[in-house]
Formats: C-alpha cells, sequence, structure tokens
C-alpha cells in the first residue's frame, strides 16, 4: 500500500479514537483518560468528615465507573491546618475542593453566619430544611464572588460545651470562663453576653492551650472532644446545643469550570448522596460518642427544658446586633422560612 494511503488510514483511525474519547455520553468520559481529584479536610479521617469525605470519593467513583477519582486528604494536610488559609488556597485554585465549616467562610462571606445564629434551629430536620432550601442555595452561591463553587450543604451535629471548671446548667455559669471560639464575631459577641470570656484560637492550638490552662473550655460538635482527645484535658460536658453550624462541600470554581458536563453531574448528585448519608451517620453516631466519653470519665449533663428557655431568650437579645453581622435582610428571610 502506498505511504499517503498509509498515512490517510492512520489519520482516519486517529481521528475515530479521539473522537471515541471526548464525545461519549453516560458515565463521564467512558474511555476518556481519569480525572483526579483533592479533597482536603480538617478533621481526622475517622471523624464523621472524614467518613463522609470517603463516602463522597467512593460515591464519585461508583457512579463515574471509575473514570473519576478523589483523593482524600484528612487532619488538614493540605493547607497546613489553617483552615482560613484553606479559603483563599481553594478560591485561588491552589487546592481542588475541601470539606469546610460555615463558620470558617463566615470571616469570608457574612451571610454564613446566619447557619450559626444561636438557638435558630428547634432540631436537625429544620437544619436539613434550610440547608436544602432557598437559604441554602443563596449561601451557597455567595461563594461564587470567592472563587469557589459551593456545590453543598452538610449538617453537623449541634454545638455543645466542653470545661474544666464546672458543669453549665444555666446562662449564668458561663460568666468568667475562658471559652474558645472560632475567629468569627458572632461567636464572640453570644458569649460574651453570657458573661463568658470569649477567646479566637485557631484550631491546631486549642489541646495545648486546654491543657496549660490558658483557657478553661471549647464548644465544638460533639465528635469533636472524642476525635482530638479533648477528654485527657477536660472534665466536663454540658450539652447546650447552642449553634447548630454546618458544613460546605466545595470546589475551586477553576477546577469545577475544566470539568464537562457528566462530570460535574456525577459530582453534584455524589455530593447530594453525601449530604443525606452524614445526617443519617451521624445521628447513628451520637449515642456512641457519648458513651466513649462517659468511658473516659467526662462528667455529661444536659439542660433541662426550663434552662434551655433561659438560653434561648439570652440569645434572642443579641440577634439585633448580631443582624449586622449577616446582614438584616438574610436573617428576616431565614426567619420566615423557618415560620418564626
Amino acid at each position: 500500500m502506498p505511504k499517503r494511503i498509509l498515512a490517510a488510514a492512520a489519520a482516519a483511525v486517529a481521528l475515530t479514537v479521539t473522537t471515541a474519547l471526548t464525545g461519549c455520553g453516560g458515565a463521564p468520559g467512558a474511555g476518556a483518560a481519569s480525572t483526579t481529584i483533592r479533597l482536603g479536610i480538617g478533621d481526622p479521617a475517622t471523624s464523621s468528615m472524614g467518613v463522609s469525605a470517603k463516602h463522597f470519593a467512593d460515591k464519585v467513583a461508583e457512579l463515574s465507573d471509575g473514570k473519576v477519582k478523589v483523593e482524600t486528604f484528612p487532619d488538614g494536610t493540605l493547607f497546613g491546618g489553617d483552615q482560613n488559609a484553606a479559603v483563599n488556597l481553594l478560591g485561588n485554585g491552589t487546592l481542588d475542593s475541601t470539606i469546610m465549616s460555615t463558620s470558617v467562610y463566615a470571616s469570608f462571606e457574612p451571610k454564613m453566619n446566619a447557619v450559626s445564629l444561636p438557638y435558630l434551629f428547634k432540631d436537625s430536620e429544620e437544619v436539613t430544611k434550610y440547608f436544602e432550601g432557598e437559604p441554602g442555595k443563596e449561601l451557597l452561591g455567595s461563594l461564587d464572588k470567592l472563587g469557589i463553587k459551593g456545590v453543598s450543604m452538610l449538617t453537623r451535629t449541634p454545638r455543645h460545651t466542653t470545661n474544666s471548671m464546672r458543669p453549665i446548667t444555666q446562662p449564668e455559669d458561663f460568666k468568667d470562663l475562658k471559652l474558645r471560639v472560632p475567629q468569627n464575631d458572632l461567636w464572640v459577641k453570644f458569649f460574651g453576653s453570657l458573661g463568658a470570656n470569649p477567646t479566637p484560637m485557631d484550631f491546631k492550638e486549642v489541646y495545648t492551650a486546654l491543657q496549660l490552662g490558658t483557657i478553661d473550655g471549647q464548644e465544638n460538635p460533639l465528635e469533636v472532644p472524642v476525635n482530638n482527645k479533648f477528654f485527657e484535658v477536660q472534665d466536663y460536658l454540658s450539652l447546650t446545643g447552642h449553634i447548630s453550624d454546618g458544613l460546605v462541600l466545595g470546589f475551586s470554581k477553576k477546577k469545577w469550570d475544566s470539568f464537562d458536563e457528566d462530570t460535574r453531574k456525577v459530582l453534584q448528585e455524589a455530593a447530594d448522596e453525601t449530604a443525606d448519608f452524614k445526617t443519617k451517620y451521624d445521628n447513628d453516631e451520637a449515642i456512641k460518642t457519648l458513651d466513649k466519653l462517659k468511658g473516659e470519665g467526662v462528667k455529661i449533663n444536659e439542660l433541662t427544658p426550663e434552662a434551655r428557655e433561659e438560653f434561648q431568650a439570652a440569645a434572642q437579645k443579641v440577634y439585633p446586633e448580631l443582624e449586622g453581622k449577616v446582614g438584616k435582610e438574610f436573617v428576616q428571610s431565614s426567619l420566615e422560612f423557618l415560620g418564626r
């Protein structure tokens, strides 16, 4: 066969292969080169965040027939444990993807503070309704200007209080308590109004600060004292349930925009399914977590209904001031959505 005919035949084969690799439907790039996504989280792999990250990775692999791979990196290894830095790295495209708390994002986008309004939600069902509804969609969209694509919001267990001084049974028990809080003015205002001494601090510094007595206590979702062994340096856990913040599964917008439509659909479906998974997982794990803390000698108390009403009344008093941290219009629309 003449060389020019061989060359033409080779070109035709190459064109056919290229078309097959790039033009097929169904799972993203069925037959295309694999896509790898690096997903960073601040918590350990054994935490609910870590378990959820793995679930997301597994679901993406399943839905894409293994063509899209999500590698998870726990313990803040991709961002040196600095979650505020992680937001910047995600926005500029250095990070591909993260699962990050709404309380961290609130330092960059004031609307995220709405999720953390004290005693805003009655129960976990209301949190899910809020995240899946218009408020949640608006919050995810608000990250666009940071260069971040918010894909899904995940629930967390309510935040409770641990300390080494005394059980918290009423608002007055917070008086003069040196309490670590996130670097977020909403926390500072709320706990300050209760008479505490709120101390903003990077999370990676908390264990040592508790150990040295630099702070008396901290507040976080239930699993945090277990995963970070705070029970070694804390005597009391009070189930104050004061704030129900959430998590955002987000992507660098640069990374997200580089995916084809099929890949985006896979990631969105996996993210939505992971949100459902995490809520159920947290509910199942809560009892085990409390049993673990009891076994480590931590004294646990629940608030009485009367005490909870006192806390709710105290929270309502600071709402007008906190509106400035969120945006009055969004606070009002959130309250209306929840039927308040």
